[in-house]
Order: structure tokens, then C-alpha cells, then sequence
């Protein structure tokens, strides 16, 4: 994980987890989210669904401001503008990702573990030094791969419920909360 990078314990000692079939369900995820008072620090957007019809597709970080193009170029780029920490990743097994939030440093650092480890995706690793158990892990990456959309949320354990509830009200499923492993 990046040395800056403040750790996952330290945004929460829970991780409430959604899929979402579009962007645009998404998108309304993480302004419900804000709505209902949730800092925009602990909430982090995966997806791959990056189809487009334009050509190229990119993504570059200059400075503090992302840019996306491509179809989802606008979703991608309102939610970079809200969600601290972006990355555009090629993971094996997984395929071409873009990450917002501060999993994106946990995505750095499962990409570090899965060169050690070998035979587990970069997304594999990071959700599982997060304490998320195995099978929901291998149903969040075939999610994602299958074009799915994965809201993640730190939050203290008080907390939990409650986010929990604005995920499903805005159309989430598999919303699922772990505890976040002490070593994280």
C-alpha cells in the first residue's frame, strides 16, 4: 500500500460491500450515500464496463484531477471528482478495471502481493487482506468481470447497518458486511 495511503482500519473497523448492474445505479449509490451523511472518503466504485463505441478508451491522472474517456468517460470522471484515490488496472484474471476510492491503494498492494503470492488477482488479494471470506470474494470478481458495478463502504461498526440499508434502498445486491482483518 502506498506509504500515504491511510490504512483500512483507520477508514473503518467494517466494509459494507453492493453490486450494482449499471454505472448509472451506481452513481446514485454513492450519492445516496452522501445524502445520508456518509463521508465521500470511505466509499470506493469497481467496474470494468468500459465497452464503448469511441475510440480510444483512456484514462490518465494529471496532478489531482483524473480524466476518463469512452462511453462511461462521464460517470467515471463525476465520480473521480467526488471519490479520493483513482486507478485504471489490468489485472489478470480479471481483466481491465477502473478503481475510485481508497480500495485503490488495497488494489495496489494486492497487485504486490499476487507477484509474491502468484495464482490469485490483484482484486482476489486485496479483498481478502480485507477480511472478506472466500466465497464472497470469488462471487464479487465474477460480478465485476461480468460487468458488474462494486460499491464498497469503510464505516465503524455502528455504522454498518445503516449503510447496509442505503445500499439496498438504492437497488443493491449481495450487500454484504465484513469486518475488516486487524492487519489491514
Amino acid at each position: 500500500m502506498p506509504e500515504n495511503a491511510p490504512s483500512s482500519s483507520a477508514l473503518g473497523t467494517h466494509i459494507v460491500m453492493a453490486l450494482f448492474k449499471t454505472h448509472g445505479a451506481a452513481d446514485e449509490a454513492v450519492r445516496a450515500l452522501g445524502r445520508a451523511g456518509v463521508a465521500l472518503s470511505n466509499i470506493s466504485v469497481l467496474g470494468r464496463n468500459y465497452h464503448s463505441e469511441d475510440q480510444p478508451i483512456g484514462y490518465f491522472n494529471a496532478g489531482d484531477r483524473a480524466r476518463f474517456y469512452g462511453k462511461f468517460g462521464a460517470f467515471w470522471g463525476g465520480l473521480a471528482g467526488l471519490l479520493l484515490g483513482s486507478g485504471f488496472f489490468f489485472l489478470p484474471v480479471v481483466g481491465p478495471i477502473v478503481v475510485l476510492g481508497p480500495l485503490t491503494s488495497m488494489i495496489v498492494g494486492g497487485l504486490e502481493g499476487a507477484v509474491i503470492a502468484g495464482g490469485v488477482s490483484a482484486l482476489a488479494g486485496a479483498f481478502t487482506a480485507l477480511g472478506v471470506p472466500k466465497d464472497s470474494v470469488i462471487r464479487y470478481e465474477t460480478a465485476i468481470k461480468a460487468d458488474s458495478f462494486l460499491v464498497t463502504v469503510h464505516a465503524q461498526e455502528a455504522d454498518a447497518g445503516r449503510i447496509q440499508q442505503v445500499l439496498r434502498d438504492a437497488g443493491g445486491s449481495d450487500v454484504e458486511v465484513h469486518e475488516v482483518a486487524a492487519s489491514s
